[in-house]
C-alpha cells in the first residue's frame, strides 16, 4: 500500500507522486495533457479562494471551495509536471532563488 513518509522531503513528495499516478493507471508522459490538467486545478484554487473572499455568499448552486484541496492537487500536478521532464524540484528551487537573490525586487503592499 503506497503511504507517503511522515517528515517527506520535496523529493519524496515527486516519488510518492509518481507511484500513485503509475498505481492508478494516470497520465505518466503526456506533457500537454498534464499541463491542462494542472492548469485546470489553478482555476479551481482561484475560484475556492474568490468564493472564500466573498466569506462563502456566492450565487445558487455555487458552493465554496477547499483551498487546502485545490492547493494539495496543484502540488501533485506540478510534481507530476517535474517527473515527466526529469526534473528534481528541490534543486530547481535552490537554483532559481540564487538567481533570485541577485534581482532588485519592487516592493508591492
Amino acid at each position: 500500500m503506497l503511504e507517503l513518509k511522515r517528515n517527506p522531503t520535496l523529493k519524496d513528495f515527486q516519488d510518492y507522486v509518481l507511484k500513485m499516478k503509475k498505481e492508478r493507471g494516470f497520465n505518466t508522459s503526456d506533457k500537454f495533457y498534464e499541463c491542462c490538467l494542472l492548469a485546470e486545478e489553478c482555476g479551481e484554487l482561484i475560484s475556492a479562494i474568490r468564493k472564500n473572499t466573498k466569506g462563502g455568499k456566492v450565487g445558487s448552486g455555487s458552493t465554496v471551495g477547499n483551498i487546502s484541496e485545490e492547493l494539495a492537487d496543484v502540488l501533485i500536478y506540478v510534481c507530476s509536471l517535474a517527473n515527466i521532464h526529469g526534473i528534481d524540484l528541490e534543486e530547481a528551487f535552490r537554483a532559481k532563488e540564487e538567481i533570485n537573490k541577485t534581482r532588485t525586487w519592487k516592493k508591492v503592499l
